[in-house]
């Protein structure tokens, strides 16, 4: 029998905040105690809670690309974006790789296959940390987008398809300024280059964005995978989304979307790099005012890991709730969304000893330890 006793921490259980002690055995929690032992790990009043859940993060993108025209070796990529996510304190992500691109030429589409393989590989082998899932985010307006998705239907660490469009003049890119002013920054374009290239993806979104998103709805359905719509900012958007089956909103632009999503039952998805930053760089709704509302239900890093923990934090600061109010938006909501609440998410009897230990200085909490099913990652 494998033992850990984690004793004088704050405890941050489902519905209360107790100081006691958790004793792991085995890889799941075997006991929660009020009160302090006199052995195991003693952690001077620190907080414990559950393991973050990642739902969308592009970081492997980074990992793989870390200046642009750099592609590093793969495996190592994948390695390093696995110890970035336990130095953040996840325990479980689900890997967004983009399926299809509105740009020509994109990396992502002929990344998109190794970089499931190296995912699938690396889980089989026990290579990673964290526990690695995979999401896929299918840009709608992409020809070849649904057969691409189809061949990996029956992966069994596929756990969430996203219905993306990025077409220009609508959704994130409503402002053509904003999405001008993105893709002049990050492809060179001259501004005639950027008028073309808008009509062109504007002319592809009407010839092929509808019949993806049928085929697309109809396979999630069918193998019983999350869907999330992605940028709503309409109530139109919304009602669309609600009629496909959506489950999760990620990231709607506007008021009006959030509130719609989350008055249908949407769980409603926003970036924590928007609440440390205080804003949306594209120019959208801000998470903040969102979450002031109660009407986030869940919180992902993006593009900066690190970001998660230091969310928890700043919205407990900001709404007066207790961190175990807090922290839902990061542990047992996105584990509710995916289908995984049975057995992570909380600090409960029985379920994974998924943990993690965090030191506030009132400055920016500092990750102490990770913990993944009783063994530490971080």
């Amino acid at each position: 029998m494998n033992e850990q006793v984690y004793t004088n921490y704050r405890l941050q259980l489902p519905h209360k905040e107790v100081l006691g002690t958790l004793v792991v055995r085995d890889g799941l929690i075997a006991d929660i105690q009020p009160g302090v032992v006199n052995h195991g790990q003693n952690g001077q009043g620190d907080y414990l809670l559950p393991g973050l859940i990642e739902l969308h993060t592009d970081n492997l993108e980074r990992c793989m690309s870390p200046r642009p025209g750099i592609r590093w070796p793969l495996e190592a990529a994948a390695v390093y974006h696995d110890r970035d996510l336990a130095s953040a304190g996840v325990t479980t992500v689900c890997d967004a790789i983009a399926i299809g691109d509105i740009a020509a030429g994109s990396p992502r589409l002929s990344n998109f296959a190794p970089m499931i393989d190296v995912i699938s590989q690396g889980q089989k082998t026990g290579r990673f940390g964290v526990e690695h899932r995979i999401h896929l985010r299918c840009e709608l307006a992409c020809e070849d987008v649904y057969e691409s998705t189809a061949q990996y239907a029956d992966n069994p660490l596929l756990s969430m398809i996203s219905l993306m469009d990025h077409t220009p003049g609508q959704r994130q890119f409503i402002r053509l300024d904003k999405f001008k002013e993105y893709y002049i920054g990050k492809h060179g374009m001259s501004p005639a280059q950027i008028d073309e290239f808008v009509l062109i993806r504007q002319q592809k979104q009407q010839i092929y964005a509808q019949k993806n998103r049928k085929a697309l709805v109809e396979m999630s359905q069918a193998k019983n995978i999350s869907l999330a719509s992605h940028d709503d900012a309409t109530i139109e958007h919304v009602q669309e989304a609600v009629e496909d089956g959506v489950a999760i909103a990620e990231f709607p632009t506007t008021l009006a979307a959030a509130k719609a999503a989350h008055q249908s039952g949407l769980q409603v998805l926003m970036g924590a790099p928007n609440l440390v930053l205080g804003g949306s760089h594209s120019g959208n709704i801000s998470a903040m005012e969102l979450v002031l509302q109660d009407l986030v239900d869940v919180i992902s890093s993006d593009y900066v890991p690190q970001s998660l923990l230091q969310s928890i934090f700043i919205i407990a600061h900001k709404t007066g709730k207790p961190i175990y109010e807090a922290m839902r938006l990061f542990t047992s909501n996105p584990a509710k969304a995916i289908h995984l609440f049975s057995d992570r998410g909380t600090l409960e009897v029985g379920k994974r000893a998924d943990l993690i230990t965090v030191h506030d200085d009132s400055v920016v909490p500092r990750l102490m330890t990770t913990i993944c099913q009783g063994r530490r990652i971080a």
